[in-house]
């Protein structure tokens, strides 16, 4: 059982050890800050011209049917008054080819809490020694295949953290979906019609800053309880 108890040891202190290399690295790309994506996906960045331009493109059709549909209103059609039409076609225009900075700048904004939340002194944690706490833990409390039973425990923790880990990953892809889209979104906004789907993205765009922000507090909270329980693991 010596040399059982060894290895399972050891794959144990390798998973903790992965987590902890998963830990820095995800941790650092995600956030507000769409440089990350842009960088793996390059594409977006380079077609987001098209987005601009097949928004534009979008408004005045749409502001031109609007006002060619004002020749039917003696035959019961439906149209948006032309002043007010006139003047959110132009308006919209404005959003959607200046969406980048609108959205860097609601960006800098949901950034700056998630910032916070980042930087914020805990205490230090190393993953790597959960493996041996849970082995002091289980030695007091368990008796036989110790070793198992903290691998089942290791991996266990490590499989719900990679999960949360993936889900902020999620959201931060998801963002930058929305990001890079916003321009088509602006123009669905010119219109009436499709104003209702304009408000649904802005609020989507929200919820997914607010989301990913929650996220980071989960992930912080998670990796500080971890740190308290390896500090005081006989404390329960």
């Amino acid at each position: 059982m010596g040399i059982l108890d060894g290895i399972v040891a050891w794959i144990a202190e390798q998973i903790m050890h992965g987590l902890d290399m998963v830990t820095t690295s995800v941790l650092g790309a995600l956030g507000c800050d769409m440089t990350i994506f842009a960088r793996y996906f390059p594409a977006a960045e380079t077609m987001y011209g098209i987005f601009v331009a097949l928004a534009i493109g979008l408004i005045l059709l749409n502001w031109i049917w609007q006002l060619f549909k004002n020749f039917g209103l003696g035959a019961g059609i439906e149209a948006e008054d032309p002043i007010k039409l006139s003047i959110r076609s132009v308006l919209f225009i404005l959003l959607a080819y200046y969406a980048d900075e609108i959205v860097a700048l609601a960006l800098s904004i949901g950034g700056t809490p998630y910032q916070w939340i980042m930087t914020s002194e805990l205490p230090p944690i190393n993953f790597a020694d959960f493996n041996s706490v849970a082995l002091v833990i289980l030695g007091v409390v368990a008796n036989g295949a110790v070793a198992i039973i903290a691998l089942v425990l290791v991996v266990m923790l490590a499989w719900n953290y990679i999960k949360l880990l993936f889900e902020a990953a999620e959201r931060y892809i998801l963002l930058g979906v929305l990001v890079f889209t916003a321009p088509v979104a602006f123009a669905l906004g010119a219109s009436q019609s499709t104003s209702n789907i304009f408000k649904s993205w802005c609020r989507m765009f929200g919820g997914q800053i607010f989301l990913l922000i929650m996220n980071a507090w989960c992930l912080r909270i998670f990796t500080s309880m971890v740190g308290a329980f390896i500090a005081n693991p006989l404390s329960l």
